[in-house]
């Protein structure tokens, strides 16, 4: 599977004048939800991880690719659980 960037965008994509870097936006983000309360920012979260996986769910994936992006998943919620994270929804 590709990643998030654009089928246009090559590596120096950040480099572009026109368009902040990645890490800037990041800051800005959470400078915005340090500066907000949840109660404002959740929903638009909410919003853009619901679209996302929408975009998802509407896109033709094999049943090997879907076993593989749940075993990354799997693994991931099991590193955050040994790295002390409790809010992996598992119990």
């Amino acid at each position: 599977m590709p990643d998030s960037r654009t089928p246009d965008a090559d590596s120096n994509s950040d480099a572009d004048p026109e368009r902040p870097p990645r890490y800037e936006q990041v800051i800005r983000w959470a400078e915005y939800v340090n500066t907000h309360p949840p109660e404002v920012w959740g929903p638009q979260q909410n919003a853009v991880v619901n679209g996302q996986l929408e975009s998802a769910q509407a896109v033709d994936v094999s049943a090997e690719d879907r076993t593989r992006i749940r075993e990354f998943a799997d693994e991931v919620l099991r590193a955050e659980g040994e790295g002390g994270d409790e809010n992996t929804g598992e119990e």
